[in-house]
């Protein structure tokens, strides 16, 4: 599902117009990567948490030049589904 399918679809479900579901959305987007890049993580009760994970350094390989580089410890961020959202997800879609 893309972006626009969730404005989309919020916009027929709620009766409001997409112009202002887009700017809402985008909001929201704007402040979870806000919270993210201050080092604050976001909670959703029920939906998961937007946090931010260290990952350690590490030696690296350079293939074409076989070498090894450094990769230096650093922070990425990552999204953890609350257990409800997991257990609907196991409940609900079939294994392939």
């Amino acid at each position: 599902m893309t972006k626009a399918e969730i404005v989309s679809n919020i916009s027929d479900k709620s009766g409001i117009e997409k112009a202002d579901v887009l700017a809402t959305v985008e909001a929201f987007m704007d402040e979870v990567k806000n919270s993210l890049e201050k080092g604050d993580n976001v909670y959703l009760r029920g939906f998961g948490s937007f946090i931010i994970k260290t990952r350690a350094e590490k030696t690296g390989r350079n293939i074409s030049k076989n070498t090894t580089i450094k990769i230096p410890a650093h922070n990425i961020p990552a999204f953890k589904p609350a257990k409800v959202f997991v257990e609907g997800v196991k409940s609900k879609v079939k294994v392939a």
